[in-house]
């Protein structure tokens, strides 16, 4: 049996899971989301508690199993707590600015890269070099947080760039010495 599909999901108070089939949808104070599992899982809610469950040991049914179940608590968590990504920018005269509900950023090209506002995240710029992304679906977050990065990665002579808050960029020595004849 899969060790993470095995634990049951407790349901916080103002949580509500409904379930059609295979749509899953959960509904909590920040908000409202909603998936489509695969039909070799079960999921059911009793006592306070959601469990999924597999319809068989195939081994795909086992590989969906701790997924499937690591989705819908992601969901919970989501519509409870909500997710966070922070990105840093290191460099001179890197900065962040807010426009409207994107951002803006100017990274060491000759123009500012515009990132639009993404439905469900909202960006916030608490200083000139940090950019902090929230949201209540851990995908979405996630995915937008690596595209910003995306925009200028972290090289590893100097360290500029854009880079997660608890990354660490290995640095290269550059160039040696060389030996002249």
């Amino acid at each position: 049996m899969s060790r993470v599909g095995k634990v049951p999901i407790p349901i916080p108070e103002g949580v509500e899971i409904d379930i059609s089939g295979q749509k899953v949808t959960v509904k909590g104070p920040k908000g409202s989301l909603d998936r489509v599992l695969e039909n070799r899982v079960r999921v059911e809610v009793a006592d306070g508690r959601c469990l999924v469950t597999r319809i068989n040991d195939e081994r795909r049914s086992k590989a969906l199993h701790g997924l499937s179940r690591a989705l819908v608590n992601n969901m919970v968590v989501g519509v409870t707590e909500g997710y966070r990504k922070t990105l840093k920018i290191v460099g001179v005269g890197y900065r962040a600015l807010n426009r409207g509900e994107g951002i803006e950023l100017q990274v060491g090209f000759s123009h500012s890269v515009e990132i639009p506002p993404v439905e469900g995240i909202t960006f916030t710029v608490p200083d000139a070099t940090t950019i902090v992304v929230e949201g209540i679906d851990k995908e979405l977050v996630g995915q937008v947080a690596a595209e910003i990065r995306r925009v200028r990665p972290p090289e590893p002579y100097k360290g500029k760039g854009i880079r997660y808050q608890d990354e660490h960029v290995l640095r290269k020595s550059g160039k040696a010495g060389v030996a002249v004849r």
